[in-house]
């Protein structure tokens, strides 16, 4: 199997690990990169078959590509790649406004566009998934709060992506992950009003604060985003007829508030991570259906971004 990945970050090089211990004999790795990042780690290299500094130098007969480069890219890439690849696996958020036009897309027939959307794939999303009957709970409460200098400590975080909004940053596509595992859980809400600014002394011209009050025909979604908090929160709440139930992502566990219920569901980040690649490529393979295909993925960016700035409802008008 011939894999192209398009750009060569962090995530980029997550993915080609795990997919060595998935795939530790016939699979060729290429890399496509400006050559302008940092050069390529020794951990990662003996993975890699061929790195190119041009499209135009590619291969037309990749199986996979992987669009892994910056999401403000993403779409330029993606229509460079559709005569080099047969299938596609996008890094979120997908695109920069979820309006792009995807009549290309549409055209390439036979083909899996799927766009990453790792945490469905946790054990705590899983465990609520197949075990909470959502049509009992009247109320959810999603918090993704974090430091941004923190994420990444060998590195400036005011030169991030996550900075700049010209690179796709700020936390209303940033942390688009919530949105996913909500909407994952109890559907796509009727409705949103949304606050997205920038509220801290961080250095950065992107949004820092996204507040999100989601309305649905049983239900309300209220999601929470922030590049500021001191003290790493990742949590869903769920309020429902028969108890609370705290599921925290970063502490891995699944709390009952009334019966006073633990349930512990450990894992490390690459053990979800290779259980979406091991799903992804079932769909290469024609044994299990899209279900985050790049339309679906749009829709979140546009329920994400509001429309615009400042105070926002969705869907517009």
């Amino acid at each position: 199997m011939k894999i192209c990945f398009t750009g060569l970050g962090s995530i980029a090089a997550r993915h080609i690990r795990n997919l060595q211990s998935l795939f530790p004999k016939g699979v060729r790795i290429d890399v496509v990169r400006s050559g302008k990042g940092k050069p390529i780690g020794e951990e990662i290299a003996p993975l890699i078959y061929q790195v190119y500094e041009s499209y135009e130098k590619l291969p037309d007969d990749y199986d996979v590509v992987f669009i892994t480069n910056p999401t403000r890219l993403h779409y330029e890439t993606l229509q460079r790649m559709l005569p080099k690849g047969k299938h596609f696996f996008i890094e979120k958020p997908v695109f920069e406004t979820g309006y792009e036009e995807l009549e290309g897309l549409k055209q390439k027939k036979g083909s899996i566009f799927y766009v990453a959307c790792p945490l469905r794939y946790t054990n705590v999303i899983q465990y609520l998934k197949k075990h909470v009957d959502f049509s009992s709970v009247y109320s959810v409460r999603s918090i993704s709060s974090s430091y941004l200098p923190e994420w990444r400590p060998d590195s400036d975080y005011r030169t991030s992506y996550s900075a700049k909004r010209e690179l796709g940053g700020g936390v209303s596509l940033d942390l688009i992950h919530e949105w996913d595992y909500v909407c994952y859980l109890i559907g796509i809400p009727k409705r949103v009003k949304s606050i997205i600014t920038r509220k801290s002394e961080l250095e950065i011209d992107s949004d820092d604060l996204a507040v999100y009050l989601g309305e649905y025909e049983d239900k309300v979604a209220e999601l929470h985003l922030d590049y500021f908090g001191r003290a790493p929160i990742r949590k869903l709440e769920l309020f429902g007829r028969e108890d609370t139930i705290e599921a925290d992502l970063l502490k891995q566990c699944i709390t009952y508030r009334k019966r006073g219920e633990v349930v512990s569901l450990w894992e490390d980040r690459d053990s979800y991570q290779r259980k979406e690649l091991k799903h992804f490529f079932r769909m290469v393979h024609g044994e299990a259906v899209n279900d985050n295909p790049v339309e679906r993925a749009c829709q979140m960016i546009r329920i994400a971004r509001g429309g615009g700035g400042g105070k926002k409802t969705w869907p517009p008008g």
